[in-house]
């Protein structure tokens, strides 16, 4: 059955492959034209260094993808005039419209048929059309390469084309040729600056200029110049400075391909009404500031009520809403102050991170008091946003336990709570289900619950009992989280409650700094149901009941009318019975039950965990849409030691197991580091290259000789090896015994290429290497223990291909991974034994992997 369903899928890939590859591409190109289908540069008859440059002509080949243009193809299967053919099929075929009313009603015949047009516009708009050879795109392209090398400094390029017809009908290529000449090169940089304050403060950042005499012309180095002078004029009092007022001229005329540069900045341009003067510049500083909470109310009263705080004024249109100590905190410039352009941006940004106002709005009014013109009163304008916010959402839900299920999420967000700026924000979620099986022996259809429950109560500052200022300023944006949750489950698993606390400070040292503390971060998590273990755990399950079977148990001590071991007291007998000796069990079997025992007795244990962990970001991202950037992330948590400093002070005894308890719960002890590296490069035409590198280890001390399973690392999964389903991968080379493979140690490397397929449609292809291992825990299967470098040829090798669609706000995502090296195999058929569909994966997942 498997190989015949194996055979049609390769069947169905091949048909799907002779449809596109019959298409006629060029059935959508009209007479008299042609289909460019190849597009080439040559740079004083060599190849172009720079990748982009291909990029730079008007028109473009249509994409291909295994050499074959499927965007084109897509394109092609839409109808020119679909909605007319429609109407036109209706007027003409009255039998035929008869026959489809019989079976649909009118409305259904009109909705049919704007459904076609509908699909028609969908193919027009995912696929690509034909791109035409075009003598006015052509001229385009010549001026666009021509402007490419003059900006680089090659003022004399030149640039010619030809087309030449392909052998196959409606089909050309096109050849431009770029003959770049001697470049220019800066030979001198002198200034025009009419302002005598500007030119002194260009004289103190001359030195620093991006142009230098000897280089060659470069445009780009002329705008960085221009942003440079720009910000450091605007950063020193140059409030009224413009880039545009910032110009460079060159002068290339008979010159032996030098330039000779230019700085002009003329007196600043004032408009009044229809005519105009100029003035010099001046270096302006602040002369008061005021702060209006609530702009929106100034339009209806008349008279503020005027407070005084530092140095600022706070103007009160309405009741007082928030402290004068948090609106001041807030602004990062003061009286006497030069005006400076990083001053108004980080209060635009701190301002913005309150949550409380609407984007604000800062206003620099000249200070009528002061008769040089240089003095400047800053308005700070807000508008508060709405106390309280409450949004819900309700959401359906499938799963391999659960047949259906209903959620609804709630969130109640509070603002300005103690009147600093202050957010509460409270969440609720529930979802009951209806389980696949009825092994829980509930009657109920919707028989599975989910509860939940989050608090955070955000601070804009660090909540500390001493002044840290001078190690974590203002303008670092701190804020202090407090959050508590408690989580429960009904019928699912262990019937896990969970409940947590957490005290988190956040700063930002610079955009692409950041840093998190957590001082303190508690977990209690309690299994209710730990008889149900063998029922969820199906693989440890089999190991034990396969040696009852082995034994020829049949007890009805142990089994059941089925003859196998029952849950949970059959099992917990067998077991205790089999390690005392009693069943006959050999050596081997008997280590086989203690490790299911100690794997049971690890996984339904309750956990209390209380660490502090410090994490440290490094993340360059410019927006979601930004594929040219690098991401590093250091982290590492201490459990543990506060619990074990106290219970030992406390004289708390341990147990036999050489453990002590908190509240009748082994508290757990360890350490645990990671690191993860993202990098992304983007080519041309949207191809991006992406890599991971990632390596976690915790390692278990003093009162704990493992990890809680809330806290260990797995493999597999849409966002780790795609060829492995998640925690079926490891540990080592023991092949995912357990139906939850776990460890104490995971290294991951990830590349992937990404490239545009056809409109909204992706493509990518991909190599996922990795695993997890167990390492100075009580594990003591060698298979699954890393002891040394030589355990690294147990990463297991996934690749293949994925298709993506994109949303626009998310990317629904499909990758196919196969097992390219699979170390749980025999050492002679670990490599390309499974590259087969029927061993494949499929992953879906929402945007990218990484």
């Amino acid at each position: 059955m498997r190989k015949t369903g194996l055979h049609a899928k390769i069947g169905l890939f091949i048909l799907l492959i002779i449809i596109l590859v019959s298409c006629d591409a060029v059935k959508r190109v009209p007479e008299g034209r042609k289909l460019l289908v190849k597009s080439k540069i040559l740079i004083d008859s060599a190849a172009p260094s720079d990748p982009r440059v291909k990029t730079l002509p008007t028109i473009q080949p249509n994409t291909k993808v295994l050499n074959i243009p499927i965007g084109l193809h897509i394109y092609n299967l839409a109808r020119p005039h679909r909605d007319s053919i429609y109407l036109k099929w209706m007027k003409e075929n009255p039998k035929g419209l008869k026959r489809r009313n019989a079976i649909l009603s009118e409305k259904q015949t009109i909705a049919f048929g704007q459904g076609m047009v509908n699909f028609n516009h969908w193919l027009k708009r995912t696929g690509q059309a034909p791109s035409l050879i075009d003598k006015e795109a052509i001229e385009k392209s010549k001026d666009r390469l021509k402007a490419w090398y003059w900006n680089q400094g090659w003022f004399n390029t030149e640039v010619t084309h030809r087309i030449i017809d392909s052998k196959k009908e409606k089909r050309a290529e096109i050849e431009y040729y770029v003959t770049k000449h001697d470049p220019y090169k800066i030979d001198s940089i002198t200034t025009q600056i009419a302002t005598p304050v500007i030119d002194s403060l260009y004289q103190l950042v001359k030195s620093e200029s991006i142009l230098q005499k000897g280089e060659q012309y470069f445009t780009p180095d002329i705008n960085a110049e221009r942003d440079r002078l720009n910000s450091y004029f605007r950063n020193h009092g140059a409030f009224h400075m413009e880039k545009e007022n910032i110009r460079f001229e060159g002068d290339t005329v008979n010159t032996n391909q030098k330039a000779n540069i230019s700085l002009i900045i003329k007196d600043r341009k004032v408009q009044e009404g229809d005519s105009s003067y100029t003035v010099p510049y001046k270096v302006h500083k602040i002369s008061e500031v005021n702060i209006i909470p609530d702009y929106q109310e100034a339009l209806i009263n008349k008279k503020p009520d005027t407070l005084s705080y530092g140095d600022f004024n706070i103007l009160l249109f309405g009741k007082r809403k928030y402290r004068k100590s948090m609106l001041a905190n807030a602004v990062f410039f003061y009286p006497g102050d030069i005006y400076r352009d990083i001053d108004r941006d980080r209060t635009y940004r701190s301002i913005t991170e309150l949550q409380s106002f609407q984007y604000p709005t800062i206003r620099y009014d000249q200070d009528p008091r002061d008769t040089t013109g240089t003095d400047l009163i800053a308005n700070i304008l807000l508008t508060s946003k709405k106390k309280f916010e409450f949004t819900y959402g309700v959401e359906t839900t499938h799963s391999n336990i659960q047949a259906i299920g209903v959620g609804l999420n709630t969130s109640l967000l509070i603002r300005n709570l103690f009147k600093g700026s202050e957010l509460l924000d409270i969440s609720f979620r529930g979802n009951v289900g209806a389980s696949t099986n009825a092994a829980n022996g509930d009657t109920r259809f919707f028989d599975l619950q989910e509860l939940g429950a989050d608090a955070r109560l955000s601070f804009p500052r660090l909540f500390l009992p001493f002044d840290v200022s001078n190690l974590i300023p203002k303008y670092m944006s701190p804020s202090t989280n407090f959050s508590v949750g408690y989580f429960s489950q009904t019928n699912i698993g262990l019937d896990k409650q969970s409940l947590n606390g957490a005290l988190t400070y956040n700063w930002r040292q610079s955009d692409i700094k950041s840093t998190r503390l957590d001082l303190i971060n508690a977990q209690y998590v309690r299994n209710l149901d730990p008889g149900n273990f063998f029922n969820v755990y199906q693989s440890s399950y089999g190991g034990i009941n396969d040696i009852a079977n082995d034994l020829n148990i049949n007890d009805p001590t142990y089994v059941n009318d089925s003859g196998n071991l029952s849950i949970p007291n059959g099992t917990n007998s067998f077991i205790n019975d089999a390690i005392a000796g009693n069943l006959g069990a050999n050596d081997e079997q008997i280590q086989t039950i203690r490790n299911i025992r100690e794997r049971r007795n690890r996984l339904s244990q309750n956990n209390l965990i209380i660490s502090s962990s410090y994490s440290w970001t490094r993340n360059n991202r410019e927006g979601i849409y930004d594929d040219d950037f690098s991401r590093f992330n250091f982290r590492v948590e201490a459990a543990g030691n506060v619990l074990s400093g106290i219970s030992s002070l406390a004289g708390i005894n341990k147990n036999s197991d050489d453990r002590r308890s908190v509240f009748g719960v082994e508290y757990s002890q360890y350490v645990k580091t990671e690191v993860d590296y993202i990098k992304h490069w983007q080519y041309v035409n949207k191809h991006v290259l992406a890599i991971r590198a990632y390596g976690g280890v915790a390692i278990p001390y003093g009162n704990s000789d493992n990890i809680p399973f809330i806290r260990s690392f797995f493999a597999g999964g849409p966002n780790d090896n795609r060829a492995w389903q998640a925690y079926e991968l490891g540990p080592g080379k023991t092949g995912g015994l357990n139906d939850f493979n776990e460890a104490n140690m995971k290294l991951a490397f990830n590349i992937e290429y990404r490239f545009p397929i056809s409109g909204a449609f992706k493509g990518a292809v991909f190599a996922d290497l990795g695993n997890i291992y167990n390492v100075l825990d009580s594990e003591d299967d060698p298979d699954a223990i890393f002891d040394g470098i030589n355990d690294l040829e147990f990463l297991a090798l996934g690749t293949g291909a994925g298709l993506r669609y994109d949303f626009g706000f998310f990317v629904l995502r499909f990758d196919m991974g196969f097992k390219t090296y699979n170390p749980a195999l025999e050492e002679n058929r670990r490599w390309f034994k499974e590259l087969k569909l029927s061993r494949s994966v499929l992953n879906v997942g929402i945007n990218y992997p990484f």
